[in-house]
C-alpha cells in the first residue's frame, strides 16, 4: 500500500518545487519507497474563490501548470471559499484558471460550496473534487455522510476526529478509501471558533471589507511551529501512518502550510518524505541554489 500525501503551496512555492521535484524523480532512493505525491495545492493570492487561508500565490499559472504536467504530478485549486454567490460564478481570473489546469494530467479542486461545484462540473467536467476541512466536520455522521456523496473523491475531515477514525469499524473500508487526513495542524484542539476563522477568511478573499478574526487559543502568539503540532493530539507522523492508517485502510494525507514559508515546507518535505539518513543531502540541494529564497 503506498501513502499519497497532498502538499501545499501549488502557487505560493512553485520556486521550491521547481527544486525539490527533479530531487524526488532522479535521486529516488532519498525517499521512502511507501510514500508518493498525490496532488499540490492552492490558489492564486487574487483568487475570490479561495478560502482556508488568505493566499498570497502570485506565480504564473502557465508556469505552474507546466511544472505540475512535466513531473505528472496532480494540481489541486483551492477553491474552498464558504460564500459563493450566483454573481461570483463569472469570475474571469478564477474561470481562467479551470480552463487552464482541465486540459492537463486529471486534476482536482477542493470546494466548501455546492452551487461553486455544480458550475465547475457543469464547465469544467474533467476535475474531480475534494470536500474541503473549511466544512468543519467534527461529528462523525456528518462525515459518513459527506463520504457517501458520490461527488467526492476525497474528504477532509476536520484534525479532531483523526484518531477516532482509525478505530476499527468505525467507517467502511470503501468510506476509508476516500478519507483525507490533516496530518500536522497546529490549531488549539479545543477550538470552538475554527469555523468562524475559516468564514472570515473566505470574507477576505471576496474582498469584503471585515475585521480580521481574533483568534484567543493558547500560543497562538508563537504562530505555527512543528514542534508544537507534533504535540497536538490530532497529529499524525510518518510512525502513525506506517503503524496505524495504512493498516487499517486508509491511504491519503494532506500536509498543511499554504501560509507559512518554503523553510517550514521544506521541513515538512523532509520529515514526512525523506529518509533521515539523506535529509542532509535534500538540504544541501535545496540550500546550495541561490535562486531560492527560504525565508
Amino acid at each position: 500500500m503506498i501513502a499519497y500525501y497532498h502538499l501545499p503551496g501549488l502557487f505560493e512555492f512553485y520556486e521550491l518545487y521547481r527544486l525539490f521535484l527533479p530531487l524526488f524523480r532522479e535521486h529516488r532512493d532519498f525517499f521512502y519507497d511507501w510514500c508518493e505525491i498525490g496532488s499540490i495545492y492552492g490558489a492564486p493570492g487574487d483568487c475570490i474563490w479561495g478560502g482556508g487561508r488568505v493566499g498570497f500565490g502570485d506565480e504564473d499559472p502557465v508556469k505552474v501548470r507546466d511544472l505540475m504536467n512535466e513531473y505528472s504530478i496532480p494540481a489541486r485549486l483551492t477553491f474552498s471559499n464558504l460564500f459563493i454567490e450566483k454573481e461570483h460564478l463569472s469570475d474571469r481570473k478564477c474561470n481562467e484558471l479551470c480552463r487552464l489546469f482541465e486540459k492537463s494530467i486529471r486534476n482536482g479542486i477542493i470546494v466548501s460550496s455546492d452551487l461553486l461545484m455544480d458550475h465547475i462540473r457543469k464547465n469544467y467536467p474533467e476535475y474531480y473534487f475534494v470536500s474541503s476541512t473549511t466544512k468543519v466536520l467534527t461529528d462523525i455522521n456528518d462525515l459518513k455522510t459527506e463520504l457517501e456523496r458520490e461527488e467526492f473523491e476525497y474528504v477532509v475531515p476536520d484534525f479532531r476526529l483523526n484518531r477516532k477514525l482509525a478505530d476499527a469499524g468505525v467507517l467502511r473500508d470503501d468510506l476509508k478509501r476516500k478519507v483525507e487526513f490533516l496530518c500536522n495542524e497546529c490549531c488549539y484542539f479545543g477550538c470552538s471558533e475554527r469555523k468562524s476563522c475559516y468564514e472570515n477568511v473566505s470574507r477576505k478573499c471576496l474582498g469584503e471589507d471585515v475585521p480580521d478574526h481574533f483568534c484567543a487559543s493558547p500560543g497562538v502568539s508563537k504562530g505555527y511551529r512543528f514542534s508544537d503540532a507534533m504535540k497536538n493530539p490530532g497529529f499524525i507522523g510518518t510512525g502513525d501512518i506506517l503503524n496505524i492508517y495504512m493498516p487499517a485502510g486508509f491511504s491519503q494525507f494532506k500536509i498543511e502550510g499554504r501560509s507559512l514559508g518554503s523553510a517550514m515546507i521544506l521541513e515538512f518535505l523532509l520529515y514526512y518524505m525523506t529518509k533521515p539518513e539523506y535529509r542532509l543531502n535534500v538540504r544541501e540541494e535545496i540550500y546550495l541554489d541561490s535562486s531560492l529564497d527560504l525565508f
